[in-house]
Formats: structure tokens, sequence, C-alpha cells
């Protein structure tokens, strides 16, 4: 069956995904008037210099950037970034938060023959491990924000004298208020809060950072130039990349700094998504058939709502009659096999919306349950 949503409960935008995120039509209207002066030009040239110096130069001030901090983009998104810092920031042993997909990809890439095995802290998803100061390790890892689960977890330093604090940012960052001074590396791909799209990863990382990627470039390790950090380190401050980068990334991502600035910075930003993401909680909190997937109020994602629904409830089928009415990439991650949704409230989504996905949202669970599809009794 098929149920047409009124138009009066549709939201404006329907684009409610975890990633690639909604991208607002003012910064594809932005780079349509900016493509023909840039698309296809040498990214070592003014253009594209000037396009990636605004760029660290925004992100700078978005995470109030400690004196001696530094911004680096390097080609490839996340994956390419574990890679890299497998070769060339992990210097003998590290410790991983392994609560979702992003922790767990991370600490595999540190499976390596040139690096002790790592320390894996792992926890059952819709909840989050803790890190533990321990002997020998000199780099701890974890997400901010774990896109796949919903799971947010707090960001600081870790007392073991010489190691880095590394922490993933994807989905967190430009949404997600923390101290930059409590890491040493702030690494993100921009396709969440900062609307842009893939092709790049970026990094706020600390003066020790720095002086870890340059002494393992001198120390003879075998590191492929592709993911060398000390390569992106020195191209980054050229304000380029190593091979040519997204230029449609970088410009999507500028001009959401600009509009980011523009409404007040990251304080904006974290106000903004909260209020989003608490609609849907408390929401699914009220409802007789769904509630939060992660239990603990205190690590729900403000910029990731996973809500589970009871059995009597296809979370798949009421996906899939959303998407009909134009509401799109609410489907939970593929790897949990959960009967949820997974709803992407970041700072571009705009809260009345939210509160029209939920109108939505209930107008189909009772569509469903008046032609007996759904029990609602339960």
């Amino acid at each position: 069956m098929t149920t047409a949503i009124p138009r009066h409960l549709l939201p404006t935008d329907g684009r409610f995904g975890s990633g690639p995120a909604k991208i607002r039509p003012a910064q594809l209207a932005a780079l349509r008037a900016d493509a023909v002066s840039l698309i296809g030009t040498s990214h070592r040239q003014a253009p594209v210099k000037a396009l990636v110096a605004s760029v660290k130069a925004q992100l700078s001030d978005l995470l109030d950037a400690p004196q001696g901090y530094e911004i680096i983009l390097g080609n490839g998104g996340s994956t390419a970034f574990w890679d890299a810092a497998a070769f060339g920031l992990i210097e003998r042993r590290s410790q991983h938060l392994a609560f979702g997909e992003f922790g767990n990809k991370f600490a595999a890439a540190a499976h390596t023959p040139w690096l002790a095995a790592p320390d894996v802290r792992t926890a059952p998803p819709g909840t989050r491990s803790t890190p533990e100061a321990t002997h020998g390790i000199d780099l701890y890892a974890w997400p901010q924000n774990e896109t796949s689960t919903g799971v947010a977890a707090p960001v600081h330093r870790i007392n073991t004298p010489g190691a880095l604090t590394v922490i993933d940012a994807t989905s967190a960052a430009g949404g997600m208020k923390f101290n930059a001074a409590d890491t040493d590396v702030y690494y993100f791909a921009p396709q969440k809060n900062l609307g842009s799209d893939g092709g790049l990863w970026i990094a706020l990382i600390s003066p020790a950072a720095i002086e870890r990627i340059e002494r393992i470039a001198a120390s003879g390790r075998y590191i492929p130039e592709f993911l060398s950090l000390k390569n992106a380190l020195d191209n980054s401050r050229l304000d380029q990349t190593l091979n040519t980068p997204a230029l449609v990334t970088l410009h999507l991502l500028n001009s959401q700094l600009t509009w980011i600035h523009e409404h007040g910075g990251l304080p904006w930003a974290s106000t903004r998504v909260a209020e989003s993401s608490n609609l849907i909680y408390e929401w699914a909190e009220r409802s007789p058939v769904a509630s939060p997937f992660v239990s603990d109020p205190t690590d729900r994602s403000p910029v990731v709502a996973a809500i589970d629904f009871v059995d009597s409830i296809d979370a798949a089928l009421l996906a899939r009659m959303l998407r009909t009415n134009g509401i799109v990439d609410t489907e939970p991650y593929r790897k949990l096999g959960r009967n949820q949704l997974r709803i992407g409230t970041f700072v571009s989504v705009e809260p009345d919306d939210v509160k029209q996905l939920i109108a939505s949202i209930n107008y189909v669970i009772d569509a469903l349950s008046s032609h007996g599809t759904v029990d609602m009794s339960t």
C-alpha cells in the first residue's frame, strides 16, 4: 500500500540523511555563480588557493583554535585519514573506543605489522565505552559522535604523558561544542553539519601532533606518499593539497562556514541542532510505539537521532512510505539491522521541518493502523 501525506504536513525540505546530509539550496546557487571561474582550474593557482585559505581561516574561527594549532587538509575521506594515522601518527600503540562503525574502522586500521596491537574498548550499539589512561599508549582515539548509532561521547584529554588525544568529528564538527585545547587532532570529513560533499578529510592539529607527524616522517618508517600526514601538513601550509582537491566540496564547505558564522558560529549551530534532535527524542518518549535507541539521555546525539519502534511497526515500510512522499534517507544504519529510523538533524535542517517530519510519521502510522497494518494497542 501507499499513503499520500497531506501537503500541509510535509516538510519544506525532506532530506534528513545522516550522511551525506542536506546541502542548502543557497550553497548550490553560490556554487553555480562561481563555477566557471573555479571548476576545471589548477589547484595550485590563486583562485583555488584563496578558497583553501578561506576554509582554513573560517574553520580556525569556528573551532576556536588555540594558538599554534593548524588546519590541514588531505585527499580522501575519513577512511584515508585512518590509514594515514596508522602510518604517520600512532607511534607504537593506540587505544580506541569502538561503540559504532567509525570507531571500529579506525581500530581496524591500527592493526598493522609495525604497530603493537591496539587496545580496543568496545561497547554494545546504543551505548559507549570510556577511555582509560594506560601505560604504553601514545594515542587515544574515539568519535565525538557515532553516526551509525546516534551515540555522542564527551571530548577530554587523557593524562598519559606524551600521548595524543585524537577525536573523530565527522558528524560532530560544526554542530557540537567542544574545547579544542582538549584535543591534539580533531578530524572530519565535511559532509554532515558542514554541508559539503566527499573527497577530503580535514583536521585541526596541535603543536604536539605536528611534532609527532614530523618526527615519524623523519624516522625512516615507510609511509605511502598519498597517506603522508607530513605531505598534507606541508601542502596545507601552501593552501593546497597533494593532489587536485574536490573543488565542489571546498566551495560548498566555504559557503556553509560563512552561513554558520553569520548566524552566530558554533554556539548558534549547537543550539539549533539540539532543538531539532530534542523534538524527535521528546516525541519518541511520548509515543506508544517508539523510543530513543540510546537509552541514556546524556549519550544521545544532538545531530543523529536513532529511534526504535515496537515490533508491530515495520520501520522499513514506514521509511519507504516517507520516501514516496519526498521524505528521504530516514532508514537505519544498514549494519545494525534494527527496526528503527535514523534521522539527521544537522545544522542545515530547519527545526520547523523536523516538526513536520514528526507530523508526517504520525500520519503514516495512523494510516497503517486504520488499514490494520499496525496494532496500536501495543
